[in-house]
C-alpha cells in the first residue's frame, strides 16, 4: 500500500491575512489546500506562467530503507509577474522551499509555504517578493518518500538468484503523469527541459539515467555519486533512474550510438539477441528517418517487475523481462517474433514520442499509432524472414473488433484527468493509429509518407505537435536534393499531384484524415452490383445496435468518411483505386466481370459487405480458386463476413459456407483466422452448457482441420508461419481431446518429468505439452515447482499459461491467491492469471467473482485507468453470454460506480456481453441446424 505523506511547513513568517488569493492567478474558484487555506490555481491543467527550463536532480534511492529521499534545482522563466509557482507533487513530503534569483541568491531569507492539493496532484510555493515577467529564477525543493511497492513512480522490485537469494533495485516508470511521484515537476508534455541528473548508490550497485555518466564522486560510508550528462530537451515522462546490480553486453552502430542491454546477472546470457536486433532496427530508423539518434548511447533495461510491455524512456528504455530476453533453449518462434516487435516499438519512440511529442494526451495516438506501425516497418525491413505483414492483419482485426462497438471513441480524444489519461493508451490509439498510418502510407505512396514524416519530425524536433501538424507535413513533401539539402519546402501543389494521383482529384489530406481521427467507428462499405454498375453506400458499423433501434439514426446521423477504396475483379491484374467521398458513389465495371473483392490486401481501415448475391460469388471463387486472391484478402473476406454475422448483416450459414474453402487453404492468416472464429464459437458455447452444440462443433472442427493437424511435427522446423500454425493447431487439438495429440504430448511430459525438467522440448509445442501434463495432480504440482525456479521468462509464461488451464477449481483459486500475493507469482503477472482463469470454463465465474471480491486490492496494485485493469475487466467478462451474468456485471459497476464511471472498460465489457448474447440469439438454433448437416 502506498502511503500519502503530506507535509506542509508552516507560515511562519507569513500572517494569512498576506496570502492572495485566486483572482492573482485569473481564476475565481478556489480549492482548499491540506492547510485549510485557499489554493491558488483551480484547474488540472498547470498555468502556463511559469516554464521550466533545466532541472538539476538529486536522489538517493536507499534500497535497505526503501525510502528516497532528494532535492531539485528547477531554473524556471517567468512569462507573467506572480508570487506563486505551481507545479506537480503527488505522495512526496517536500521539507524545504526556496526560490532563488538568476545569481542563485535568496529572494528571502524566511522559509517559504508550500501548498498542497491532492486531487489534482499540485503543489504551491508563495514567493514573498514578485517574480518578474521576463526574468529567470530557480526553485529549489527538498524531499522523499517510500519507494512505491506498485509499477510507477520511484519504484522498488526484486529478484531471486539462482541460489534463491533476494536482491533489489530501485527503477522508474513515469508515463503518463507519474513523474511527479519522483520528484516536484511541471509533469505535462508540453514543459520540455534539459536535465542534470545526479544519483547516490552504494558500491555494489550501479546507477543508469537517460544520459552517459560524466563523473562519479565517491562520497564515504561506501557511497558514491553518479553525475550524468546534461540530457536534450525533452518532457518529464521520460527521465528515467534506476539503481541496481545487472550486468551488460554492449555493441556499437554504424553511427557511433552504443547500445547496451542490461539484465539480472544469471539472465545475461539472455540479452544477446535483443543487442542484435536492437542496433538494426536503431541504424534503419537513422536511414528511414533521415535524423540521427540525438543521444550518445541507448541502454535497454529488463526490470523483473514491470507492469507494461516497455516504456520509451529517451536513452533509457525499460522492459519486461519477456520482451527483451531471448533464451532460445526456451523462447519460441513467437517469443522471436515478440521480443523484436516490442524492441521496434520503443526504438520507433525515440523519434515519435521523444524528439517529437504530442502537445497534450488527446494525441497520444501520435505517439504510440505510429510506434505501433513503425514496429512493422522496421521489421519487415531488418528481419524479412519473420513476415510481419502477417501480424499486421491482425493488429487492425483487433481494432476493429473495439472499433465497431458503439462505445468506442475518436483516435483524438479529450483527456484531463490521469484516470482518464491512462485511458487514452488502448486499442484506439495503438492498433486503429497503425492501421490508419498504414492505410495512409498506400494512400500517399511509400516516398511522398516517407518524406512527410521527416518533414514532421524535422520541423518539431525537440518540441511538440498537433494532430493537424501531422497532415500539414504530410501534404506538402520535398524533393530528395531540398532534403539532403536540410531545407523545408512548401510545393503543395506537387505533393498534392503527387499524393492524390490515385483519386483524381485535389483533395485538402488534412479534412481527409479528420474523418478518421477526430470521429468514432468505422465505416461499412455496402456493394450492391446491378449489371455494369457497382453501387456504394457507407455507414457506421456497430455491431451491438440495430438499424430496428430506436437510437439508430442518430448513430449514423454525420458520420462520413473519405474512403481510399481499393478494388479487384477478375479481369484486373492490379489494384483499381478510387476515392469515396460522398454517401454513395456508382463504379462502372465491365459486365463481364465474375467477381469484386474489395479492400486490395486489407490495405484500408473499413468494414465491406457484398449484398445480392456477392457473398456468394466470392465463396464460389474461393472453392473453386482460392489462389484467385492473396492470402490477405482471403483472411479479410473471412473476418469481413463473420463480422457481418455478428452485426446481423450476413446469415451464419452464409459465412461457414464460406470457410469450407479452407479444405484447400495452405496458408497460415486465414487458416488461422477462419479457425480462430469457430473456436471463439465453441468457447462460448461450451461456457453456456449447450453440451449437443459443444460436442457437434468440436467434433466438425477436428474433422474439418484433421488433415492440417495430422501433418504437424513436434518440433521446432519450418518457418516462422509453419511453426505458429503448429503451435496454435495442436493446442487446439490436444484441448479438444484429440487422442493423437493427446497422446503424444502425454508422452512428453512423462519424458520431461523423468529427466526433473531438465529435458528441453521443443518450444513450439512446449505450451501444449505442459498444459496436457497440468491435468494431472503430479503434473501441475511439477510444473509450480519448476516455475519457481526457472529463470526464463518465456518459460515462466508458458507454465503460468499450462497451469490455468487445470480443470480443478481448487488449483485455479490458488493461483489466483498466489498472484495476488505477488510472491511465488509476481504481482506485474496477476492479470494473465486472472485472465488465464477467465477462459477455462472451470474457472470463468472462479475469476469474475475473485475479480468483484478484490476490487479495491488490484486498484492499489494497478492504478484506475490502467492497462492492467482494463484488461481485467474486459478479460473476466468477455466470454459471459448470458442476461443473468449481464445483470450481475451492471449490478457490480453500480457499487464501484465512483471508479466504473470513471472508466471505458465498463462500457466495453457491458457492450461485449450484449454482443454475446445478441449472437446466441440470432444464430444458436442456426449452427445447430448447420451442424446437423455438416457432421457426418
Amino acid at each position: 500500500m502506498i502511503l500519502f505523506v503530506f507535509c506542509i511547513i508552516p507560515l511562519t513568517a507569513l500572517a494569512v491575512s498576506q496570502m492572495p488569493d485566486s483572482k492573482d492567478l485569473g481564476d475565481e474558484n478556489t480549492h482548499t489546500a491540506t492547510n485549510g487555506l485557499p489554493f491558488p490555481w483551480s484547474k488540472v491543467r498547470l498555468p502556463n506562467y511559469i516554464v521550466p527550463i533545466h532541472y538539476h536532480l538529486l536522489v538517493h534511492p536507499n534500497l535497505t530503507t526503501s525510502q528516497f529521499a532528494g532535492s531539485v534545482k528547477i531554473e524556471i522563466d517567468v512569462k507573467n509577474n506572480t508570487n506563486w509557482v505551481v507545479l506537480h507533487s503527488r505522495n512526496l513530503n517536500v521539507t524545504k522551499a526556496t526560490v532563488l534569483d538568476e545569481t542563485e541568491a535568496h529572494l528571502s531569507d524566511k522559509v517559504l509555504p508550500v501548498l498542497e492539493y491532492p486531487p489534482h496532484e499540485q503543489i504551491a510555493i508563495f514567493s514573498p517578493k514578485i517574480l518578474t515577467s521576463g526574468e529567470k529564477y530557480f526553485l529549489h525543493l527538498e524531499f522523499g518518500a517510500p519507494l512505491c511497492d506498485g509499477f510507477f513512480g520511484l519504484y522498488k522490485s526484486t529478484y531471486k538468484t539462482k541460489t534463491g537469494q533476494t536482491r533489489v533495485l530501485a527503477s522508474t516508470h513515469f508515463e503518463p503523469t507519474l513523474a511527479r511521484m519522483a520528484f516536484p515537476c511541471f509533469d505535462e508534455p508540453n514543459f520540455k527541459a534539459n536535465f542534470t541528473v545526479r544519483l547516490i548508490r552504494d558500491a555494489s550497485h550501479i546507477a543508469l539515467s537517460n544520459m552517459p555518466i560524466e563523473q562519479t564522486v565517491e562520497l564515504g560510508n561506501d557511497l558514491f555519486e553518479d553525475r550524468f550528462e546534461t540530457s536534450v530537451q525533452m518532457s518529464t515522462y521520460l527521465v528515467a533512474l534506476i539503481v541496481c546490480d545487472f550486468r551488460s553486453v554492449t555493441g556499437r552502430t554504424s553511427s557511433g550510438i552504443d547500445i547496451s542491454i542490461y539484465a539480472v546477472p544469471d539472465k545475461w546470457n539472455q540479452t544477446h539477441y535483443a543487442l542484435e536486433a536492437a542496433v538494426k532496427i536503431l541504424q534503419f530508423y537513422e536511414q528511414y528517418f533521415n535524423i540521427y539518434y540525438p543521444l550518445p548511447k541507448l541502454d535497454l533495461v529488463a526490470i523483473p517487475d514491470f507492469q507494461s510491455g516497455a516504456m520509451e524512456n529517451w536513452g533509457l528504455n525499460t522492459y519486461r523481462e519477456t520482451s527483451l530476453l531471448y533464451d532460445p533453449e526456451t523462447s519460441s518462434a513467437s517469443d522471436k517474433m515478440w521480443v523484436t516487435m516490442v524492441i521496434g516499438h520503443e526504438l520507433a519512440h525515440q523519434w515519435f514520442g521523444n524528439l517529437v511529442t504530442m502537445e497534450w494526451w488527446n494525441d497520444i495516438w501520435l505517439n504510440e499509432g505510429f510506434a505501433r506501425y513503425m514496429e512493422f516497418v522496421s521489421v519487415e525491413a531488418t528481419y524479412p524472414e519473420l513476415r510481419v505483414e502477417d501480424y499486421l492483419l491482425h493488429t487492425c482485426f483487433a481494432a476493429i473488433g473495439r472499433d465497431s462497438l458503439n462505445s468506442s471513441r475518436p483516435i483524438s480524444s479529450a483527456a484531463e484527468n490521469p484516470t482518464q489519461i491512462k485511458e487514452m493508451f488502448d486499442t484506439v490509439s495503438y492498433d486503429k493509429g497503425a492501421c490508419i498510418l498504414h492505410m495512409l502510407r498506400h494512400f500517399l505512396t511509400d516516398d511522398v509518407f516517407q518524406s512527410g514524416i521527416i518533414r514532421y519530425l524535422r520541423k518539431f524536433k525537440y518540441s511538440n505537435a498537433r494532430n493537424e501538424d501531422l497532415w500539414d507535413s504530410l501534404a506538402n513533401t520535398c524533393s530528395e536534393d531540398e532534403f539532403a539539402g536540410g531545407e523545408y519546402c512548401y510545393s503543395s501543389a506537387q505533393a498534392t499531384k503527387n499524393a492524390y494521383h490515385y483519386a483524381g482529384e485535389h483533395m485538402d489530406l488534412k479534412a481527409i484524415m479528420n474523418t478518421w481521427t477526430l470521429q468514432r467507428g468505422i465505416p461499412l462499405v455496402r456493394v450492391n452490383r446491378k449489371g455494369s454498375k457497382l453501387h456504394l453506400h457507407q455507414e457506421r458499423f456497430i455491431k451491438t445496435i440495430q438499424p430496428t433501434h430506436p437510437l439508430w439514426p442518430s448513430l449514423q446521423k454525420g458520420y462520413l468518411w473519405y474512403i481510399p477504396l481499393t478494388y479487384k475483379t477478375s479481369h484486373s491484374k492490379d489494384d483499381v483505386r478510387h476515392l469515396m467521398e460522398a454517401k454513395s458513389d456508382v463504379l462502372d465495371v465491365d459486365e463481364s466481370v465474375e467477381w469484386v473483392k474489395f479492400n486490395s490486401d486489407m490495405n484500408g481501415y473499413y468494414i465491406v459487405h457484398y449484398e445480392g448475391d456477392g457473398w456468394e460469388r466470392l465463396s464460389e471463387l474461393l472453392r473453386r480458386n482460392h489462389t484467385a486472391l492473396s492470402f490477405k484478402d482471403r483472411a479479410n473476406l473471412i473476418h469481413n463476413i463473420f463480422q457481418l454475422v455478428t452485426a446481423g448483416k450476413v446469415s451464419l450459414e452464409t459465412a461457414l459456407n464460406l470457410i469450407q474453402y479452407l479444405k484447400s487453404e495452405t496458408h497460415d492468416v486465414p487458416l488461422l483466422e477462419g479457425l480462430g472464429y469457430l473456436e471463439a464459437f465453441y468457447k462460448m458455447i461450451e461456457k453456456r452448457n449447450v453440451p449437443d452444440v459443444t460436442q457437434s462443433l468440436k467434433t466438425y472442427i477436428l474433422m474439418f482441420f484433421r488433415d492440417v493437424i495430422d501433418k504437424q511435427t513436434w518440433t521446432d522446423e519450418g518457418t516462422l508461419s509453419e511453426r505458429r500454425l503448429r503451435s496454435e493447431v495442436l493446442s487446439l487439438a490436444c484441448d479438444f481431446e484429440h487422442r493423437p495429440c493427446v497422446g503424444k504430448a502425454t508422452k512428453f511430459f512423462e519424458d520431461w518429468l523423468k529427466s526433473n525438467g531438465t529435458l528441453i522440448l521443443p518450444t513450439d509445442v512446449v505450451e501444449t505439452v505442459f498444459s496436457v501434463g497440468a491435468q494431472e495432480d503430479e503434473g501441475w504440482t511439477s510444473l509450480l515447482e519448476k516455475y519457481t525456479i526457472s529463470m526464463s521468462g518465456a518459460e515462466k509464461w508458458k507454465i503460468l499459461s499450462a497451469l490455468t488451464s487445470s480443470k480443478d477449481a481448487n488449483k485455479l483459486r490458488r493461483l489466483l491467491d498466489l498472484g495476488m500475493e505477488g510472491q511465488v507469482i509476481k504481482t506485474q503477472d496477476l492479470g494473465s492469471v486472472i485472465y488465464g482463469v477467465a477462459k477455462n470454463p472451470v474457472g470463468h465465474v472462479l475469476a469474475w467473482n475473485f475479480v468483484k471480491e478484490n476490487w479495491n486490492k488490484l486498484v492499489e496494485k494497478f492504478q484506475l485507468g490502467s492497462f492492467s485493469i482494463r484488461n481485467i475487466i474486459i478479460g473476466t467478462t468477455s466470454q459471459f453470454s448470458s442476461r443473468e451474468e449481464l445483470n450481475d456485471i451492471k449490478a457490480f459497476f453500480e457499487s464501484i460506480w465512483e471508479h466504473s464511471s470513471q472508466l471505458r472498460a465498463t462500457q466495453v465489457a457491458v457492450e461485449n456481453v450484449e454482443k454475446n448474447i445478441l449472437w446466441l440469439e440470432r444464430n444458436l438454433d442456426a449452427l445447430r441446424s448447420w451442424l446437423l448437416k455438416n457432421v457426418n
